[in-house]
């Protein structure tokens, strides 16, 4: 199976995550990431900035009606949810906040797997509330791959403990585990 995109959801403690994550992947890596991240809606790109220092991988803030390409990882902007088009652009929202979320991961993957059925993987990594657990039971229930952080190892364990309730998933797995799997999977 050949999956067409990744979409990740991480909040509380997302920094030292996705560098774990992140800093393992080669810089060919060829199946695009598409990244919410909680995060204030002031935030002056810092996040990015920081992401792109232990990344191999060409990393951008996602701009609207913008191709999404293999080979880059794609942040959601502060206080715009990120879709998925069925022609798989990227489409941004301020529609009102989800699950007290803009971005909201659960918007992300619910339109990623509208747009990519069973292309798709899907990712909830460490958080303080529910944001992705809806989406990543429809990733999964659309025949994606649903992975999940594991919360003994997740610096704040709500948000992949609610996944692993909504489950089915596919995997739950340390962050050095998913890195390896992702490598896998390319």
């Amino acid at each position: 199976m050949k999956y067409e995109a990744i979409v990740i959801g991480v909040s509380a403690g997302g920094m030292n995550a996705m560098k774990t994550i992140l800093s393992s992947l080669p810089a060919e890596y060829g199946i695009p990431l598409i990244l919410v991240q909680h995060i204030g809606p002031r935030s002056d790109g810092t996040w990015i900035r920081v992401l792109r220092d232990f990344s191999k991988i060409k990393i951008k803030e996602a701009e609207e009606k913008e191709k999404i390409e293999p080979g880059t990882v794609y942040v959601a902007p502060p206080n715009y949810h990120l879709l998925i088009e069925k022609d798989k652009t990227i489409s941004l929202s301020t529609s009102e906040r989800v699950n007290f979320s803009r971005p909201s991961i659960d918007v992300l993957f619910e339109s990623a797997s509208d747009a990519y059925g069973d292309g798709l993987i899907g990712i909830v990594l460490t958080g303080a509330n529910s944001d992705g657990a809806k989406g990543l039971k429809k990733i999964k229930e659309n025949g994606g791959l649903a992975i999940v952080q594991d919360p003994l190892y997740s610096e704040v364990s709500l948000m992949p403990e609610s996944a692993i309730r909504a489950g089915p998933v596919d995997y739950i797995l340390s962050l050095e585990k998913i890195a390896e799997l992702l490598i896998r999977l390319d």
